[in-house]
Parts: structure tokens; sequence; C-alpha cells
């Protein structure tokens, strides 16, 4: 198994909780000046951002903090920059004794997937940001070759949004919880779908500001190029399972790894059923990671009686800020 990638971050050696999930959020929750106070007041957080300029061979750090926006939300920095600050803000709680215990499951949504196998010990932080880096950079190329984009549709089921986006050449691209889809396609694609979802009831439809068709076949050429990539990286079995974005079960083996990350790059992400799999399997309580709350907000849509938890400031990395 790899070891962690930074000093600071020290995941092993936690007693596991049965009842607790970890959950790192996906390109969106990104915003200038994120991390900062944890670089400024938490050594552990401080090493991690380091680590992530070292193994990038540039300021990632200067890029979080700084901006300006338009060079963080470019697809290439976003995620690497995402996972370092998610990895932070464990690291710092952890080291700050907030985090006493290890989780019986991990999850990432999407990029925030990579997060997930790295708390999990199963790519070392350092491999992470490098193949998100790289990730980034092919998707990126994908969207300059095959432009297309998002929208999320609210209150339709998954079945009935799926037959209409295959009647328009759509796809569904993540389904995060009842009643809340993000679809994906050409310009073209979206907006008929658009059109037919509101005529078959969608209560909203919130067009996203994305530099592509995230999670459809129109990132073919990404998967592709990234499958070999992949295929080189050093993965090791997770120390706890990690639900899979691709299928919502949990993966326990490091050989299956590299075609989980290829296949997340074209197919929709299953966050409901990620969610779901992790409360079946005994979790009540989940803990997100990184900025702002986005699936902390999913998860009080896919189960009320859940307790969730975000971390992604030094306050709450210090136990002050806790919901």
């Amino acid at each position: 198994m790899p070891p962690d990638g930074a000093p600071a971050i020290r995941i092993a050696g936690l007693p596991t909780s049965s009842n607790v999930a970890w959950i790192f959020p996906g390109q969106g929750a990104q915003h200038v000046g994120m991390g900062r106070d944890l670089y400024d007041e938490a050594p552990a957080a401080r090493a991690v951002f380091d680590a992530a300029d070292a193994a990038l061979g540039f300021s990632l750090t200067s890029i979080c903090f700084e901006g300006p926006e338009d060079e963080l939300t470019r697809t290439v920095n976003t995620q690497p920059a995402l996972v370092t600050h998610s990895i932070a803000a464990l690291a710092a709680a952890i080291d700050a004794g907030t985090i006493a215990e290890g989780p019986a499951f991990v999850a990432g949504h999407s990029l925030g997937e990579y997060a997930a196998l790295i708390a999990a010990r199963a790519l070392t932080f350092e491999q992470g940001v490098s193949l998100l880096r790289e990730r980034g950079r092919l998707m990126q190329e994908a969207c300059d070759t095959t432009p297309g984009t998002m929208a999320a549709v609210l209150g339709l089921e998954p079945d009935e949004l799926r037959s209409i986006c295959e009647q328009h050449g759509a796809s569904l691209c993540n389904i995060n919880a009842p009643g809340n889809i993000t679809i994906g396609g050409a310009t073209t694609a979206v907006a008929a779908v658009n059109t037919a979802a509101e005529e078959a009831g969608a209560s909203r439809i919130v067009p996203l500001d994305v530099a592509g068709a995230f999670h459809t076949p129109l990132m073919e050429s990404a998967g592709n190029a990234m499958a070999a990539v992949l295929q080189a990286a050093d993965f090791g079995d997770p120390a706890v399972p990690v639900i899979s974005n691709v299928s919502a079960t949990p993966l326990t083996s490091g050989a299956g790894l590299a075609a989980e990350l290829t296949d997340q790059i074209t197919r929709p992400v299953l966050w409901a059923d990620s969610a779901r799999a992790m409360i079946d399997g005994g979790v009540d309580t989940f803990v997100e990671f990184g900025p702002g709350r986005v699936l902390a907000g999913l998860m009080r849509r896919i189960e009320r009686s859940a307790t969730v938890r975000n971390i992604g400031t030094a306050a709450d990395a210090r136990g002050d800020d806790t919901d």
C-alpha cells in the first residue's frame, strides 16, 4: 500500500467508526481564498499545500489564495486545487483531534473520488494531484475539441429525464439527490432537453457555467488518453471501502481503480445511489472535507435523518464551528 503523500497527513492508525463516512466535493465548490486560513493556522494543512506545489512544480497555493478567479476556475487548476483543500482540511482536523476515528466508507463526487482514494491510502497525495492536473488538461482539450455544456434539472426522476435526454442526444451527468440531476451534451441538445423537461414538469432548470459536458460521451477522448496514464499509476488496496462513482458499489482492491477512474470521465456520477449504499451499510454520519457545503446539502436531501458536518476552514478543523 502506498504511504501517505505528505508527512503531516496522519490518516493511518485511526480506530474505525462503523457509522461514519468521509465525503469529498467535486468541481463547483472552489473559490478564491480557499484554504488560506488552514494554511496560516494549521501546520498539517500547510504541509499539504506545500506538497502540492512541490509535486506540480508551480504554486497551486497562490492560485487558491489569490486567484485570479479565471485562473482558479480553469479545469486544469480547479481539479488539483479542490483535492488539495480537501486533504488539507482532513489533515488539519486529524492533527487537531477533531477527527479521532477513521470512516467505515469514503466517497468523492467526480474529481473528489481522488481525494477519497488518498484518504483511503490507495493513492499517495502527490500522485493524486499530479493525476488530476493531467485529467484536467485532457478534459479541457476534449472541451475545446467537442464543445458542450451542462444544466441542473430539478423536479424530475432519473428514468423520465434519461428518456428525454435519449430523445434529444444528451446524457445524464450527475444523479445527485432525489429531484436533482445534472445533464450534459452539445449546446443544442441540452437546450432541447431543457425545453422538454420544462414541459414534463421540471420545477427548475439551472444552466451551469462549465467548460464542457463532463461525465458524458463528449469526454471520450479524455477518457481514452487518461486510461493510459492511470494504467501506469501505482494504486494500493484501499484501507477502507471507496464507494464507486460509476457503480455505487464498494471498491476494495487497487486492481480495479484505473478502470474506475477512467470510466467516471464519460459516465454519470451516481451520487444519490452512493450515499444510499453507505446508509445501507450502517452510516448515519457524513463528514464533508473541502470548501463549501455542496455535498452536505445533497446529503440532507437524500436522507434527512443523517448527521452531516462540513470541515473546510481552520475553525471547522479545530471543532469550533461544526454543523
